[in-house]
């Protein structure tokens, strides 16, 4: 059994040049054995395991083998967590090697060429960083691992007092995907403490009248998320990390970038030739974009959001700079810097990496709202009668 192990540098500030892209990003894959997962004792040794390999193309030997018997062999890089991340660890250095002559595809028409399908999901890197972390921006590889193989375990695992999903059942859980773990401890960046800034005092105020309003008007279907009434998707823009709705399209055409969000079916069309954004008076949902080109990267900045969009409290004046970066073959850096000195006390900005993943993604079509909307009320207005008994 041969493991791949991706180690993807991205930026300076994350330890090494970028021409180095040896100690970064681990790779992940989506293979599973459903017969494993069913035994709790061989869900953490398999789930570590798996989400160690094949982001390289490289496969899985002895998951998923059938003996004539019918029973599973497992050999010990399948079973032992230890020898399975040593093996990855040799297998990613000599392949990273050969990713530092890589040079990154154009268009027929001499744009850097970003298309194909990525899973924007973080793994388990949290948005801000931990409290116990809190001068800690960076674990050590064997703090990454530890803290990773952590994470899996625990993401393997069901609790069926709990009434969910199973999301390994359909392929869902991160481990099953392409995630990247990192040596960040947030994907927050800057503020350099890794959490999103205080909220200023007008944006404590105005979220204190919304609330208050909402007491006052009682169960309304308009309070309910723009996501659970349908309206958008939660993949973005911004795109924060995450989620079982994660994966998305990028396609090129002179003079354009689509961006192809399978949450509700978002498409946001960026035009590339200086074009001014809309009048101010114009708000939309996904908000004005505008993209040019920085090198290898395609800069977007986006205005314009509906007044209702409402991101982590936001106005509309919201500006949004986003940066997609391919810094190789499977890998996709996504930057942003979101601003509105009417809600934060400072600007913010994440940094993370998406992976490639393969065609097609399907469509969304917002089932569960459907009846999630209705029992968020009824849920709402019980709530709602028992406050009013006590």
């Amino acid at each position: 059994m041969v493991l791949a192990f991706v180690i993807v540098k991205v930026s300076k500030e994350m330890l090494l040049d970028i021409d180095e892209f040896q100690r970064e990003n681990y790779s992940a894959t989506e293979h599973k054995s459903h017969e494993v997962l069913k035994e709790v004792h061989m869900r953490r040794a398999f789930a570590v395991i798996v989400v160690m390999a094949v982001i390289l193309g490289v496969p899985v030997a002895g998951a998923g083998q059938v003996a004539p018997s019918g029973t599973r062999t497992f050999d010990e890089t399948v079973t032992n967590t230890g020898a399975a991340i040593k093996s990855a660890v040799d297998a990613a250095k000599a392949a990273a090697a050969a990713n530092t002559k890589w040079t990154p595809p154009r268009t027929p028409w001499g744009d850097p060429d970003l298309q194909g399908y990525y899973l924007n999901h973080s793994g388990y890197t949290p948005l801000e960083r931990p409290t116990e972390l809190a001068n800690k921006p960076f674990y050590t590889e064997e703090e990454a691992l530890a803290a990773f193989k952590r994470a899996v375990e625990t993401d393997a695992e069901v609790d069926e007092r709990v009434v969910h999903y199973d999301w390994k059942e359909y392929g869902m859980d991160a481990w099953q995907s392409g995630v990247r773990p990192n040596l960040r401890t947030s994907l927050i960046v800057d503020p350099p403490d890794g959490r999103i800034p205080p909220l200023t005092p007008e944006a404590r105020k105005r979220q204190a009248e919304a609330a208050a309003a909402r007491a006052k008007g009682g169960v309304d279907v308009t309070w309910a998320a723009l996501y659970t009434r349908c309206i958008t998707g939660n993949g973005g823009p911004p795109k924060i990390p995450g989620g079982v709705t994660a994966e998305s399209e990028i396609i090129q055409t002179p003079g354009y970038v689509v961006m192809v969000i399978q949450a509700n079916n978002d498409v946001r069309i960026i035009p590339l030739d200086g074009r001014p954004h809309l009048p101010q008076s114009v708000g939309q949902w996904l908000g004005d974009a505008r993209g040019r080109w920085d090198g290898n990267t395609l800069v977007v900045e986006t205005t314009n959001f509906h007044k209702e969009r409402n991101f982590r409290g936001s106005t509309v004046g919201l500006k949004l700079v986003e940066r997609y970066t391919l810094v190789g073959p499977q890998t996709m850096r996504y930057e942003f810097t979101v601003t509105d000195p009417t809600t934060w006390t400072r600007p913010w900005s994440i940094d993370s990496v998406w992976p490639r993943i393969e065609a097609p993604i399907y469509e969304f079509a917002c089932h569960e709202q459907n009846y999630g909307l209705m029992n968020w009320a009824t849920g709402s207005q019980i709530r709602e009668a028992e406050a009013a008994k006590k």
